[in-house]
């Protein structure tokens, strides 16, 4: 996930930040009472970087390891910190094998296979 820097974001920029459609945003925000986003005097949601993580968990929950919506709001309810230890170490194992072929690329690009005619 990219770095949030802003205090808030409307339900685009979430959508584009986490590649989940605004409508199933807007669905979720039904079923689980943890994503709370703010709201102005013209109903506009604003998220803020914390509403985008436990989004991220929700996705992670849902989408990545396959749990129906009831299942995952159980998982948030009784277990709230072994999902957050989950998710944490999945995020940081991405983040290491981003590296790691961001350095492959570099030494492919410093090294590149020279191939016989």
């Amino acid at each position: 996930m990219q770095e949030l820097n802003k205090k808030f974001y409307k339900i685009g920029d979430v959508s584009e930040i986490l590649g989940i459609p605004e409508s199933t945003l807007r669905y979720w925000e039904t079923q689980f009472t943890i994503i709370k986003p703010r709201r102005n005097k013209k109903n506009i949601r604003y998220y803020t970087p914390h509403d985008i993580e436990i989004i991220s968990k929700v996705y992670y929950l849902v989408k990545e390891k396959g749990l129906k919506l009831d299942a995952a709001q159980a998982q948030i309810r009784h277990n709230r910190d072994g999902v957050d230890k989950r998710y944490d170490a999945i995020e940081q194992l991405k983040a290491i094998r981003e590296q790691l072929v961001a350095f492959q690329k570099s030494l492919d690009d410093l090294f590149p296979e020279v191939k016989p005619d």
